[in-house]
C-alpha cells in the first residue's frame, strides 16, 4: 500500500511530547552560520528536520555539484539537557555520510518567531534557523532493523522518514557489508574509483519541500527523483514494514512510528509582554516597514 493510504488506518500519536521542547520540532533551513571571525556563510545548503525523538540532517555546498567526498548528512538520536538547557545528538559513525561526526558541541537555543538562534557552547558559531512550514501532515518513521527477505537476516542499518506538510527528509544508511569497506577509506583522498565514489554514495539523506520530489541530496542519482512512499504494510498500531530493492537485494524495513500527526501546528511565533507587543504596536511605522517573512 501507498505510504498515505497506510495513514488512513493507524490511529494518530496520542502523545507528542517527547525529550526536547517542542519548538524544535518541524523543517529547518539554515540561514546563516556566522563564526567568531567575523565570516559568515549564507549560501551552503543546510536542512534539519526533527522529529519527536530523532533527527535528519543534510549539508551540500552546491545543490548538484558537491564533491562526493564533501556532502554531510546524518541520523541520529536528539537528547535534551534539561539541567543545563542543552540539545544534543547520539549519532552512531555508520549513521554518518562522513564517518564520524563533523559537529561535536551541544547546542544552546534561543527560539524567536519562526528563527532558532543556534550557538556553540565555545562560542566558535551561531546558527540562524528558519521554520519553513506552518502546519499539515507531521510524520516521523525511524527505521528499527532491515531484513534481507531471502535469507531473513538481520542487517545493521539505520534511516527514518520525517514529513512535515510538503517537507520531506528521508535518509538510509548503506548496505553493512557496503560500510564495511567505506569506513576504511579516505574520503578526501584523490581519484578515487567509479565504483568506491558509488558505494560512498550509496548512504542516501534526500530532502524535498514540494511533498514528493527530492530537491536536494547526498546521492547524485537520487536528485529531482521521486521519493518512494509505495509497497508499505501495517505491522500494528507503531510499526510499519516497507520492502525495498537494494542492489539486487529484497530487503523489508522495519520502521517504528515516532510521531504521527494529520494536521500539526508547527511553531511560527513565540510569546513576549504585553509591554513589548504594545512598544511594536506604536513603533511599526518604523520597525516593521521593510520587516517580511523570512524562511
Amino acid at each position: 500500500m501507498n505510504l498515505f493510504e497506510i495513514l488512513q488506518h493507524i490511529p494518530e500519536s496520542q502523545m507528542t511530547g517527547g525529550p526536547i521542547p517542542a519548538y524544535l520540532y518541524g523543517a529547518f533551513r539554515r540561514k546563516s552560520i556566522s563564526f567568531f571571525n567575523g565570516l559568515t556563510d549564507e549560501d551552503t545548503l543546510v536542512y534539519w528536520f526533527q522529529s519527536r525523538s530523532f533527527t535528519i540532517d543534510l549539508r551540500l555546498k552546491h545543490r548538484t555539484e558537491t564533491p562526493v567526498h564533501e556532502r554531510q548528512g546524518w541520523i541520529g538520536n536528539t537528547l535534551w539537557d534539561e539541567a543545563q538547557a542543552l540539545l544534543l545528538w547520539q549519532v552512531a559513525d555508520s549513521s554518518n555520510y562522513q564517518n564520524h561526526v563533523q559537529w561535536p558541541e551541544p547546542a544552546r537555543l534561543h527560539a524567536i518567531g519562526n528563527c532558532i538562534l543556534e550557538f556553540s557552547p565555545s562560542n566558535v558559531y551561531v546558527e540562524d534557523w528558519r521554520q519553513q512550514v506552518h502546519s499539515g501532515l507531521y510524520l516521523g518513521l525511524r527505521l528499527k532493523t532491515a531484513v534481507d527477505v531471502e535469507t531473513g537476516q538481520q542487517l545493521k542499518m539505520d534511516g527514518g522518514l520525517i514529513i512535515c506538510d510538503q517537507h520531506v527528509a528521508y535518509t538510509l544508511t548503506r548496505l553493512p557489508e557496503i560500510q564495511n569497506i567505506v569506513c576504511h577509506l579516505d574520503l578526501a583522498a584523490d581519484g578515487l574509483e567509479t565504483h568506491t565514489i558509488e558505494q560512498i554514495e550509496s548512504f542516501e539523506v534526500s530532502i524535498g519541500t514540494d511533498g514528493h520530489t527530492k530537491s536536494y541530496s547526498t546521492s547524485s542519482g537520487q536528485s529531482d527523483q521521486p521519493f518512494n512512499f509505495d509497497a508499505f504494510d501495517i505491522i500494528n498500531d507503531s510499526t510499519l514494514k516497507q520492502r525495498r530493492s537494494l542492489n539486487e537485494r529484497q530487503i523489508d524495513l522495519i520502521f517504528e512510528i515516532d510521531i504521527y500527526q494529520s494536521n500539526y501546528l508547527f511553531q511560527q511565533q513565540t510569546p513576549t509582554t504585553p509591554d513589548s507587543e504594545h512598544w511594536l504596536k506604536t513603533e511599526e511605522s518604523h520597525l516593521l516597514h521593510h520587516a517580511q517573512l523570512t524562511l
